[in-house]
């Protein structure tokens, strides 16, 4: 069995380049972008190089000092214990960058994590190199294949238009307080900020027990 995660706004309470715009002044231009780009209006992968663009120069400390405060989602690591401890792999596959996603393998037991990566000269902001795109299903199908996951076994919690071909990869799609696109795909939607919300989702599609632990 897999899950598969978005990152922002989904495993993280929080959008990085917005706040990554705070620093320069640019929060207004740079949520603008975004909120698009979620929203399907703009060409996802365009907007993405926009917005990291607007940040160019950027310190490299500041950028990984944003990256390392993303706070995690309500929920989520409650939610990631659970399933691991059932026997499920995790994946996230997100738009975002590896400074902000690599710390999620060890604070949550990702199995596998796909992101983008920026690109950093003289420590300063200078690019990114894209991996991930709008068509996210694209990106997991290797390692799906690699583990052998029928579709049927697989689990997807998005919130953004750019998610939704992940839906085309599984079992089972919920909408984790997401955009009026994705809750028209979705199998199951959930509104409330608490991502062990899919637990009980999961087990009563599957089956199978899935019980958050207490928060330590």
């Amino acid at each position: 069995m897999l899950a598969i995660f978005d990152v922002e706004g989904v495993l993280f309470d929080a959008e990085y380049l917005p706040i990554l715009a705070e620093k320069l002044g640019k929060e207004d231009e740079i949520w603008e972008i975004t909120k698009k780009g979620i929203q399907g209006a703009i060409d996802w992968e365009e907007g993405l190089r926009a917005r990291v663009d607007a940040l160019r120069g950027l310190d490299y400390a500041t950028c990984k000092e944003v990256a390392d405060a993303l706070p995690i989602m309500t929920g989520a690591r409650e939610a990631c214990r659970a399933l691991k401890d059932a026997g499920w792999r995790l994946m996230a596959v997100s738009g975002g960058f590896t400074i902000m996603t690599d710390r999620l393998k060890d604070e949550l037991g990702l199995d596998h994590v796909f992101s983008n990566e920026l690109v950093f000269r003289g420590a300063r902001l200078d690019g990114v190199l894209v991996s991930v795109d709008a068509d996210k299903a694209k990106t997991a199908a290797a390692k799906i294949r690699e583990w052998g996951q029928r579709r049927e076994e697989i689990v997807v919690v998005v919130d953004g238009a750019n998610d939704v071909k992940l839906f085309d990869v599984c079992g089972l799609g919920i909408a984790f307080r997401a955009q009026d696109v994705v809750k028209e795909l979705a199998d199951f939607v959930l509104e409330k900020k608490d991502l062990a919300g899919i637990l009980p989702v999961i087990a009563g599609r599957y089956g199978v027990p899935l019980k958050a632990a207490a928060p330590a």
